[in-house]
């Protein structure tokens, strides 16, 4: 243990004042990760900065959206993030942070602290970890292919609808899986919430079509 501590000090000593703001926001989980990888802990870290901005880049394209709460936008997010982990710190790295990163998502909803702007729950947290783990197998499969490609890959693969989303209806607004609203006073300081998980193809719905 002291040996851990000792290399996370030498890690740290030498980083940007950007990276260690970001380390101080990490959650418990995700700080566990680095303690037990703190070698790869950088490479993650350039590829997590790496992921916000082929996201906003893909987001200016307009191929998937701009959803980026439990829309095909946030998917691709998470799919890609994996993808590139697994291609630069390994599988079993990449699964276990992304594990860490939704366990954390539970203690940000237990504190009532925002993830990218909205408080999570558990059928987001069910949506993030089936993309993580597509996202996982497309870099497991693709481990020495260009990021580029790894975008196309990852839209094709939510055209197909291989991920998951949430479902909505074309004003934004949450369905559940009978088609009717989520009344927003049920989604207020709730993990388990009925919000609907389904194919990333899945269209948004006409919600004056439903009775």
């Amino acid at each position: 243990r002291k040996l851990g501590y000792l290399m996370l000090l030498v890690l740290f000593s030498n980083c940007s004042a950007s990276l260690k703001a970001s380390y101080s926001r990490l959650s418990k989980p995700e700080k566990t990760w680095i303690f037990f990888h703190p070698f790869k802990a950088k490479k993650a870290y350039a590829i997590s900065m790496e992921t916000e901005r082929v996201k906003d880049s893909v987001k200016a394209l307009n191929v998937i959206g701009n959803d980026n709460n439990g829309g095909q936008l946030d998917a691709f997010k998470h799919s890609y993030w994996m993808a590139r982990l697994t291609q630069g710190i390994g599988r079993r790295a990449a699964l276990s942070l992304g594990n860490a990163h939704e366990k954390g998502n539970y203690q940000s909803f237990k504190k009532r602290r925002l993830e990218d702007g909205f408080l999570p729950d558990k059928p987001s947290t069910d949506m993030d970890l089936h993309n993580n783990q597509v996202g996982i197998t497309i870099g497991k499969q693709f481990n020495n292919d260009s990021k580029h490609k790894i975008v196309d890959i990852i839209i094709d693969s939510i055209h197909e609808g291989k991920m998951r989303i949430l479902l909505k209806d074309k004003t934004g607004h949450f369905m559940d899986c009978d088609h009717k609203k989520v009344p927003l006073d049920s989604l207020k300081g709730k993990w388990n919430t009925k919000k609907c998980l389904v194919p990333s193809d899945i269209k948004l719905i006409e919600v004056f079509t439903i009775p």
